[in-house]
């Protein structure tokens, strides 16, 4: 079961990961990077991992979009 706690730990990691990690890398790759670097900070669960597993790739679009304003902004190009 995904918790609000572990949700907002996640987008803190999607925050916290390069703008070039989560472009460059496929769908299923960049899965696996946002998965791990979450899993470094807390134990999961089988459950709980294809949960999150399932959850990421719902919401990659909305992920690659986010990482895409970050690279603007910080390219002063908004």
């Amino acid at each position: 079961m995904i918790t609000a706690k572990m949700m907002q730990q996640l987008w803190a990691v999607i925050e916290s990961t390069q703008v070039n990690l989560l472009l460059q890398f496929d769908d299923s790759d960049l899965v696996k990077l946002l998965l791990n670097q979450f899993a470094n900070q807390q134990v999961l669960d089988a459950q709980t991992a294809n949960s999150l597993n399932t959850y990421i790739e719902s919401r990659l679009p909305l992920i690659r979009d986010i990482a895409e304003e970050r690279r603007s902004l910080s390219q002063g190009t908004h």
